[in-house]
């Protein structure tokens, strides 16, 4: 079979090593067989699959002939056609360092923000859809000038030729050379970041409670009136970001304050509840508080500590590890 016969070969192989490459990423390969597939995959297989989707046609020079009905001063204008192996090699390259940015552009926008997961998986979709859809460009081009890989075809980037004018070009092996280093310092690059992976952050906790829907006319974002001697409740939220599976524990305190100026005096607190959970990292796990105020007034506020582990006999703001405090009007 000749080469035209497996026109569709090269993008299967971006298909399929696309999905091995995901595949890999997902399990937690090691650093250097994470670079080997990495490198590809964020370089070149995403804008390979983009130029032939836009160029599914091979380059003949008697296929680009020149249109005599688009001409300007200098005379008829050559016709574009197909890609040869050289540039559309490069423009995969240039092509793969623009659709990368926007994926994760796109991905920052999700939910699950910008994290390795939905990143690769970004990549991959975009890859593979962009794939299929070369596919079906080639298909519709003649078969005769579907574009095929072919072994053979002179090795240099650039080579030298004559001009219109019959003058022989400079050489070649400068802009050979000025071409493999741009490309060995892209992949260099490349595989650090691919290596090292992105920065991660130092551990932290979110501890937040749920709130009401936000209008002009309202004061507080919470139910800020209470009833003694009825049992109220609370929820609230942990969202561990710890890098590992951590053990909190909350406890509800109702304190009588006075404010002066910029400082707030606690002249008596009430510990009315606590509660513990076990979350994984990454997890956000919700708290129904249940409690019965023992103080009435309106010179009160409702506290929530949050520690790791057990908490200590007299709750503090300084010993806690994050601290909601709401103002309260009890009656």
């Amino acid at each position: 079979m000749s080469d035209s016969d497996w026109w569709f070969l090269d993008l299967a192989l971006v298909i399929a090593v696309t999905g091995l490459v995901t595949f890999g990423l997902f399990i937690g390969v090691p650093g250097p067989v994470r670079i080997l597939l990495g490198i590809p995959f964020l370089l070149f297989l995403p804008g390979y699959a983009l130029v032939s989707v836009l160029y599914p046609d091979k380059f003949d020079d008697e296929y680009q002939s020149f249109d005599d009905e688009k001409t300007t001063r200098r005379g008829p204008v050559l016709s574009s056609g197909g890609l040869g192996s050289i540039e559309r090699f490069v423009l995969s390259v240039v092509a793969s360092i623009a659709v990368v940015p926007a994926v994760t552009l796109v991905t920052s926008a999700t939910p699950w923000g910008i994290t390795v997961r939905p990143v690769v998986v970004g990549i991959a979709l975009t890859t593979i859809v962009f794939s299929l859809l070369a596919i079906v460009q080639r298909y519709r081009c003649p078969p005769e000038q579907r574009f095929a890989l072919s072994l053979s075809g002179s090795s240099l980037l650039f080579s030298a030729d004559r001009n219109s004018y019959g003058r022989s070009a400079p050489s070649p092996m400068l802009y050979n050379a000025i071409f493999l280093v741009a490309l060995a310092v892209l992949l260099v690059t490349a595989g650090f970041a691919v290596a090292t992976g992105p920065p991660e952050h130092d551990g932290y906790t979110e501890f937040y409670i749920e709130t009401e829907e936000v209008h002009g006319e309202m004061e507080v974002m919470y139910d800020d009136s209470l009833s003694a001697g009825e049992s109220q409740s609370q929820t609230a939220y942990i969202t561990n970001e710890e890098h590992e599976e951590r053990s909190y524990t909350t406890v509800v305190a109702l304190q009588q304050v006075s404010y002066e100026d910029d400082s707030v005096t606690v002249h008596e607190q009430d510990v009315l509840a606590s509660e513990s959970a076990t979350v994984a990292d990454g997890e956000t796990h919700e708290q129904t508080l249940e409690f019965e105020p023992s103080m009435t007034g309106d010179d009160l506020r409702l506290v929530l500590y949050l520690y790791e582990g057990e908490p200590p006999e007299d709750p503090t703001e300084e010993n806690a590890y994050r601290t909601i405090e709401l103002p309260v009007t009890v009656s």
